[in-house]
Order: structure tokens, then C-alpha cells, then sequence
């Protein structure tokens, strides 16, 4: 756990680059490997910047070209009004793709990250070869639930309360009260993110239901679910593997964020799908 907290904090040294979405949102991203290599384009949480990965780069970009970024509303992105959407959301991974000359590639996407991964299969499904879809659903209702998270973090003072929330509903018990060097990074970047940023992107949470539509995936699927997530729950990610056709399902002891919970673990899963022949 260390050394993930060391990869995580190393994100102060590292610079990312920009370009404008179609919309002109000025949008933060990363590339790392040799260009000659298969794309992979990762996709965060909500609450979260591209340096969530900062662990598994090493290990993929031995194999990839492995291109990060940040939501719009995250990181060192623009924080644009009012409510996104998935398909807005969506656009932002395909011009991004376009930006970098990238026609189709691997995508590995995490909770909200997930939901634009699914949309992407569904409807740009030629610029999408090998899917992952961690810790995510096609649908999380209900609306009324969203319209009130998002009334509470516009009128709230700051970041602090919905941080706090956010570490408990990632983390295990152990994790979180011992207060280790990973939380306190997750922690920075929480406290770090424009609270319209937050709503905006539950804004396109609470518009989504692809649980109809996500039958249209043709791509190969790998979905990744957390025995103990309580956001988006280990029966979520079996509805996602039973709806897909011929989607794999791999269930992990973990909550919400297993990408730092279990590294190695979740490293293993992810290589060993996308590098299958």
C-alpha cells in the first residue's frame, strides 16, 4: 500500500496536456507508452482525476499506449454549468481519440467511467475493440435520490462533508479509519473538485439508463464487480455480464475503488483479458 500511495503522490511531479471538446471545454489528459502500441483509454470515477492510475501505468503502458484524462468538471479541466450528459460525456472520449489520431481502442472504465465505456460500445461501437466496465451499472436510480445529492452539493460550503462520504463508500473500514497515505490522496483530490463538477456529472448518472441498450455491445466485455461495493453493487455488475452477450464477470473482495484496494489483483484481471488472443 505504500508504494500505491508513493505512485499516487507522484501525480505533483507529472504534467498532463490539453485540448478543447468540441464544446470548448478545455480538457486535461495523459499519454503514456510508444505511439506503435494498442491504445487503451482509461476512464475515471466521479470525484476523481486521471491520477486514480497512477498505480497500474508502469505494468500497462509496457503494453499500451495508455491515454488518460480528466472529466470535464475534474482534475485540470474545464468546470463548464449546468447538467452533462453521457452522451456529452461520451463525445468528449471520441474527440479526444480524434485529437490523437487514435481510430479504435481497448477502454477500461471505472463507476462513471463505466457508464461512458457502455455508452461508447453502444454507439460508437467501431471505435471500441476490448471493454472493461469496473465497479459501474447501467442504471442508478432513483432520479429523485440524484436531484437531491445535487441540490445538497451546490448549496454546501465546501467539499469536506461529500469527501468524507465519498472515502467511506470507496474504502473498506480498514482502509479509511487508519487514515493511510492512499486515503489522504484520494481525500486531496475530492476536497480539490469543483462541486459544480459533481453535479454536473450526477446530472448524467441520473439522465442514463442503458440497461435496454447495452444488449447492443457487440465489443468483448470484461465486467469487474466488487463483493462489498454498496454503490454499485456486485448484482450490477452480474446484470451488466448477463446483458452483454458473452460478457465475462469477475468478482473481486473488494468495495468500490479496487484498482487501489487489491492492485495486483485487478491488474491481473484487466492484463490478462486484454492481452488474451
Amino acid at each position: 500500500m505504500n508504494n500505491a500511495a508513493g505512485q499516487l503522490a507522484a501525480h505533483k511531479q507529472q504534467t498532463a496536456s490539453f485540448f478543447a471538446t468540441g464544446d470548448g471545454v478545455r480538457t486535461s489528459y495523459r499519454v503514456d507508452g510508444e505511439p506503435t502500441l494498442p491504445s487503451l483509454v482509461l476512464a475515471n470515477s466521479i470525484g476523481t482525476t486521471l491520477h486514480m492510475w497512477d498505480g497500474q501505468i508502469e505494468k500497462l503502458e509496457r503494453h499500451f499506449r495508455v491515454v488518460r484524462y480528466d472529466f470535464r468538471g475534474h482534475g485540470s479541466s474545464d468546470v463548464p454549468a449546468g447538467a452533462y450528459s453521457d452522451a456529452r460525456l461520451g463525445r468528449d472520449v471520441i474527440e479526444l481519440m480524434d485529437h490523437l489520431g487514435i481510430e479504435r481502442t481497448h477502454f477500461l472504465g471505472l463507476s462513471l467511467g463505466g457508464y461512458v465505456g457502455q455508452w461508447l460500445a453502444i454507439h460508437a461501437p467501431d471505435r471500441i475493440d476490448r471493454l472493461i466496465l469496473s465497479n459501474t451499472s447501467a442504471h442508478l436510480g432513483p432520479a429523485e435520490y440524484w436531484d437531491d445529492a445535487i441540490r445538497a452539493i451546490l448549496t454546501a460550503e465546501d467539499m469536506k462533508q461529500t469527501a468524507e462520504n465519498f472515502l467511506r463508500n470507496w474504502f473498506p473500514d480498514g482502509m479509511f479509519k487508519t487514515d493511510l497515505p492512499t486515503i489522504r490522496t484520494f481525500r486531496e483530490m475530492l476536497l480539490k473538485t469543483s462541486r459544480q463538477g459533481i453535479a454536473g456529472n450526477w446530472a448524467a448518472v441520473r439522465d442514463s439508463d442503458m440497461r435496454r441498450t447495452i444488449a447492443l455491445i457487440n465489443a468483448p466485455t470484461l465486467a469487474i464487480a466488487g463483493e462489498f461495493d454498496t454503490i454499485t453493487t456486485r448484482k450490477m455488475g452480474e446484470d451488466i455480464a448477463r446483458s452483454i452477450p458473452g460478457a465475462r464477470l469477475k468478482i473481486l473482495p473488494a468495495v468500490h475503488q479496487p484498482n487501489i484496494e487489491l492492485p495486483a489483483e485487478f491488474l491481473r484481471e484487466v492484463l490478462d483479458f486484454l492481452l488474451k488472443t
